[in-house]
């Protein structure tokens, strides 16, 4: 199943499905830039604060916890729940062949969730965090069981140029959100709304924006036959089959780990994955960090250079799609691991107080981000066994989420151990390098070969 499946589907057939998947890319995109890595951090810890007592602690559960620390451990929760849930919903999806339904539930459990901070006000911090988890752990399941119809709808020779186009889809609704939200943000005043309300708005908006446009795909996607379920065992939600499914779905999960060791080079390129993209997440998520601490630029410049890294990341996953097709995924993405290495390496010996090479640095982390990440899901979709595409692609995602600490771990320690964000940013060189080894290592055809699909002629 899966590879027979795609070949047996007209050309025609195939593009609209993909125009259709490439839309959730589109919808989703909004929640990891405008909510995630701009507004919410700043806004919940406010909200935070403003409910903390003398000492500056706040209470959930009553635990005590540092404002400033609020929104950090409230993403740890969510990350870990993530990883708890994203694998068993792999399991049913595969299970029970009802793919659109789980995604459809939890990419609207998500966007509702993120619609409704925008009753996120005054010391509301622990509504705050509770939509917070829900958002991000719905926003990670969905994701899985979206990226397993990728070996569905494209055959191996289409996978890098579709996965790439993908991406590129939500970076460029990134940045067109964006854009719009950092107008009323930056314009509230003039539009008669406090800095609250618009950075609300501004929350709310992505919700919406994310229902809205996750209609599209739900509808032009359809379903596989599952290869694990007993004919006819394809009912309605909340069928016998359903409660089947959930029992089913913890052995499926059992047996994919088992599974697993049947393919080592298929764990070899998830722990090469595993190293390399803890660079990349640390980067992107430690570079303002590093831009206002070590370079001193002030809060335009660094909204700035995110979108810059926004939009030249959608050149870069299109530049680095078509480079995969001449050289092959593996080839391109030991490429965007060399440039990666340099890029880390030019931010170490950066001039302080000099915007212009903050933006040169943010543009070359624009050009090689979106396409390693592309092609990062690409690759590995043809190292998956047909049929099992959402338990995969589970743990896929939990070697993205599940151990995005090791990279800030690194990163921390290094400052605390020198006292200079130049001395942490270097640090992560390390992941590059030992992700491009490891990568390296790996034969790729082989790999494809040993999970019995088929491999496009350059890979």
């Amino acid at each position: 199943m899966g590879t027979e499946t795609v070949a047996g589907a007209g050309a025609a057939e195939r593009r609209r499905e993909q125009r259709g998947w490439y839309f959730y890319d589109w919808a989703v995109s909004v929640f990891s830039t405008s909510v995630l890595t701009v507004f919410l951090g700043p806004y919940l810890t406010s909200v935070a604060e403003a409910a903390a007592d003398g000492a500056g602690y706040v209470h959930p559960l009553g635990i005590p916890v540092r404002a400033g620390s609020y929104f950090a451990y409230t993403v740890s929760v969510s990350v870990l729940l993530s990883v708890l849930v994203m694998p068993l919903a792999g399991a049913i999806a595969d299970r029970s062949g009802r793919k659109k339904p789980i995604m459809g539930v939890f990419a609207y459990l998500g966007a509702a969730a993120t619609t409704g901070m925008f009753f996120l006000e005054g010391d509301r911090y622990l509504l705050g965090g509770a939509l917070l988890v829900v958002a991000n752990v719905s926003y990670a399941t969905a994701v899985v069981v979206y990226n397993s119809f990728l070996p569905q709808i494209a055959t191996p020779g289409e996978r890098d140029a579709v996965s790439s186009r993908g991406w590129a889809f939500g970076y460029a609704s990134g940045s067109l959100v964006l854009v719009a939200n950092l107008a009323l943000f930056l314009g509230h005043e003039s539009l008669g709304v406090d800095e609250g309300t618009a950075v609300r708005i501004c929350l709310a908006s992505a919700g919406l924006w994310w229902a809205v446009f996750a209609i599209i795909p739900l509808r032009r996607l359809r379903e596989r036959p599952s290869a694990h379920a007993p004919a006819g065992s394809a009912g309605p939600a909340g069928s016998a089959t359903g409660g089947m499914s959930l029992r089913g779905g913890w052995r499926q999960l059992a047996g994919t780990l088992r599974d697993l060791r049947r393919y080592p080079l298929t764990l070899m390129f998830l722990l090469a994955y595993l190293l390399y993209n803890d660079g990349v997440q640390t980067v992107i998520t430690q570079a303002s960090v590093f831009g206002a601490g070590e370079l001193g630029m002030d809060q335009t410049t660094l909204i700035g250079a995110i979108l810059l890294v926004q939009v030249l990341a959608v050149v870069g996953a299109l530049l680095l799609g078509r480079l995969a097709v001449r050289y092959g995924a593996k080839r391109t993405i030991l490429g965007s691991l060399v440039a990666w290495t340099a890029t880390v390496g030019a931010g170490y010996v950066l001039p302080a107080g000099e915007p212009v090479w903050f933006f040169v640095l943010a543009a070359a982390i624009g050009m090689v981000l979106g396409g390693t990440q592309a092609l990062s899901r690409s690759l590995y979709a043809q190292l998956v066994p047909p049929g099992k595409e959402a338990e995969y692609f589970s743990l896929y995602e939990v070697s993205d989420r599940g151990t995005s600490w090791l990279g800030p771990l690194v990163f921390g320690l290094t400052y605390q151990l020198t006292g200079s964000y130049r001395d942490a940013i270097i640090s992560l060189v390390i992941f590059f390098v030992l992700g491009f080894v490891l990568l390296l290592r790996v034969p790729v055809r082989r790999a494809v070969a040993a999970v019995g699909a088929a491999a496009p002629d350059r890979i």
